[in-house]
């Protein structure tokens, strides 16, 4: 049994500079040897249509696949509205359909946000959190990471700068790891 975890990043926010995607890109930094990263584009993953959850678009089968391959999942939450970005819970929806198809059940997930505010996104992580109990996701609980005031954290270009962030993103991602390679192990171990 090879010790090696693949963790996959997903932003709940589209934009260039987005500070979320800024944490993702700092997390893939941070993470343990033996361990690979890659960031999902759910960009073009379309509004979701039950119509279509038999014969799946093109780029929901795609993101499905790289839910299916990845040991665990770390999120970037972008806070709107008190609650999660729209294209985030559109993703999310897509890879738990068809119901008998739900590709998130039982993966190890951590969160992460920013936000330019002194909540640091918490509000829209809680609501994830909530999600997780229905989907099968098994969160990492602690440590919790809300960067503040992301305007004084990042450059220009979305990249964290700020060394006490830093510290706990790492901190975050160590444990996600770590709780990957428990629940892997777990669940590959005989039932008694």
């Amino acid at each position: 049994m090879t010790d090696a975890v693949h963790i996959l990043g997903i932003s709940g926010s589209l934009r260039r500079a987005s500070t979320n995607t800024g944490l993702l890109r700092a997390a893939e930094r941070l993470l343990p040897s033996g361990v690979t990263f890659e960031i999902a584009n759910i960009g073009e993953i379309p509004p979701f249509n039950e119509d279509h959850e038999r014969d799946l678009p093109a780029p929901v089968r795609e993101f499905k696949e790289k839910i299916r391959r990845a040991d665990g999942i770390l999120f970037a939450v972008a806070e709107y509205n008190y609650s999660v970005s729209g294209v985030l819970k559109n993703a999310i929806d897509w890879a738990s359909r068809p119901y008998t198809d739900n590709v998130w059940n039982g993966k190890p997930a951590a969160i992460v946000s920013s936000s330019s505010g002194i909540l640091g996104g918490s509000r829209a992580q809680y609501h994830l959190r909530q999600s997780f109990v229905f989907l099968g996701i098994r969160p990492v609980t602690k440590p919790e990471v809300f960067v503040t005031f992301n305007a004084t954290k990042f450059d220009s270009a979305g990249n964290l700068t700020d060394a006490e962030a830093t510290k706990f993103l790492g901190d975050l991602v160590t444990e996600l790891v770590r709780w990957t390679r428990e629940v892997r192990a777990t669940s590959r171990s005989p039932a008694r």
